[in-house]
């Protein structure tokens, strides 16, 4: 039977309608993911400190990674008043709080020693799910190092390959594994991953999350680190896959000049980008970088740019 004229119309309006739409869907698919940048508070100027939020923007920033406190007598994200302001400021200035940071107080009061430290990680959890942060980052460096140290206080290599992998204080990471299995029905509840940034390997991170059984018990993984410890960033990137990895921390660890693109940079930037890209890591990028002196926007404006452009 032969279309009348109106039919014929409304038939070609669904075709080209439906060839529009998944033409559009097919260039969405090879169209280049948006790459968020945040920063540390430490490196945007100070930690704690809500009044920032404006640098943040200025600087062509999306977000911050917040510290939940510098010690036990300074514990802002305690207050409803100072998560109120991080929220006002956060979308005044269209910046965002990806996540929350039990960094430097858990660095002096380690977790895999001190009762009280398993309250700066409850008090994480909870400030993160104020702010609408998906992680925190749970540190392990200074007096929390989770690697033993002989009589001399040096850390031990157990590796025979190229790439480094020392031997653990296996007291201290039991430790940790209790401590956290305690915490994790909260941080379930309310929906926050607990990223663990330390000096391990990844497979060594990796059995502890196996140890502890939760999903959402993941790797906070810094490029720099891994790489000043003799670690395999990219190949580490693809064991941890992007399940198991919740935010990355970019920085070269440049004693003199803080900038990504310094030219005596060690990271390999464009291997661990590809192996971002082959896991298909889309989650936030960190810089904790501050700048070289008296140019923080300048750096870190460029600093965003180039991860945007190397990670997209």
């Amino acid at each position: 039977m032969e279309l009348d004229r109106r039919e014929f119309i409304s038939a070609a309006g669904l075709g080209l309608a439906a060839a529009g739409m998944f033409g559009s869907a097919a260039f969405a698919a090879d169209a280049p993911k948006t790459v968020k940048v945040g920063i540390c508070d430490w490196n945007l100027g100070g930690a704690c400190n809500p009044d920032l939020i404006p640098r943040a923007k200025e600087a062509h920033l999306d977000g911050i990674q917040v510290s939940v406190g510098t010690n036990p007598d300074n514990i802002p994200l305690r207050h409803a008043e100072v998560r109120n302001k991080y929220i006002e400021l956060g979308k005044q200035y269209g910046i965002e709080f990806h996540s929350v940071a039990a960094g430097g107080i858990l660095n002096e009061i380690p977790l895999a020693s001190e009762p009280q430290s398993a309250v700066y990680v409850i008090d994480a959890v909870e400030a993160a799910a104020a702010l609408g942060a998906q992680n925190i980052l749970i540190a392990f460096f200074g007096n929390g190092d989770l690697r033993l140290r002989d009589a001399r206080g040096r850390f031990r290599n157990i590796s025979d390959g190229p790439f480094k992998e020392y031997e653990l204080d296996a007291r201290g990471v039991t430790r940790v594994v209790e401590v956290l299995k305690q915490i994790v029905p909260r941080a379930e509840y309310l929906g926050v991953a607990l990223g663990l940034e330390n000096t391990l390997t990844a497979k060594q991170n990796l059995e502890i999350i196996e140890r502890i059984g939760s999903s959402l018990v993941q790797v906070y993984y810094d490029v720099g680190n891994s790489t000043s410890n003799g670690y395999d960033v990219p190949t580490e990137i693809r064991l941890l896959g992007k399940d198991r990895i919740c935010e990355i921390h970019l920085k070269d660890n440049g004693k003199d000049v803080q900038v990504l693109t310094s030219p005596n940079v060690e990271v390999k930037w464009e291997e661990s980008a590809q192996a971002c890209k082959e896991i298909g890591y889309d989650k936030w990028y960190v810089l904790e970088e501050s700048g070289r002196e008296k140019r923080f926007i300048e750096d870190t404006q460029a600093n965003v740019a180039f991860a945007k452009k190397l990670f997209s």
